[in-house]
């Protein structure tokens, strides 16, 4: 049986927006992500971020300060016994750099059905967590259940959502929802 999922998106849903950020110093947690990834990898869910990195396509930092950014994230995660699986990010922009109609930007799903490809994922049976309407999209369009939470963006776009959407207040109240729903 293939393994789910938890997709979560990454500025405004696990770190606190700061646009365009790609320096580890200017990490800073969202309270209780940390605790929430801990349980996905508790519930033997894959955890993988899916995130838009249109900072790259308008010439603010390189691929290589987004995978930086990311070990260091790795490092601060084991220090709390939690980890990623995996990340995937869109580097493009439709206004900025050299590809400006992609498949992996959301609110388009590409970056989901790459995971999916790349580690045999049962997305009927995964989440996608984010802070945008976008994210929502995307994981509708990937046929995956998404999760509005209201950091970030979050509490602006739920005012647009609709109303069978399942809004939480951050990451952990989602995921606290997620295992309720494993039992």
């Amino acid at each position: 049986m293939k393994k789910a999922a938890v997709f979560l998106d990454r500025d405004g849903t696990l770190n606190i927006e700061k646009g365009y950020l790609f320096r580890l110093e200017d990490w800073e947690w969202i309270p209780g992500v940390l605790e929430a990834i801990v349980r996905i990898n508790r519930m033997d869910l894959f955890a993988i971020v899916v995130t838009n990195q249109a900072g790259i396509a308008r010439g603010y930092y390189s691929d290589a300060a987004v995978h930086e950014l990311h070990q260091g994230v790795d490092q601060l995660l084991a220090r709390a016994g939690a980890r990623i699986d995996a990340y995937y990010y869109c580097p493009h922009h439709s206004k900025h750099g050299t590809v400006r109609d992609c498949a992996c930007r959301k609110p388009s799903p590409g970056l989901l059905f790459q995971a999916q490809i790349d580690h045999e994922i049962d997305l009927s049976r995964s989440w996608l967590i984010g802070d945008k309407l976008s994210d929502v999209e995307a994981g509708f369009r990937a046929g995956v259940s998404p999760i509005l939470v209201q950091t970030g963006y979050g509490e602006q776009e739920s005012i647009l959502a609709d109303s069978s959407l399942r809004v939480e207040t951050d990451v952990l109240s989602a995921v606290r929802y997620i295992e309720s729903l494993q039992q």
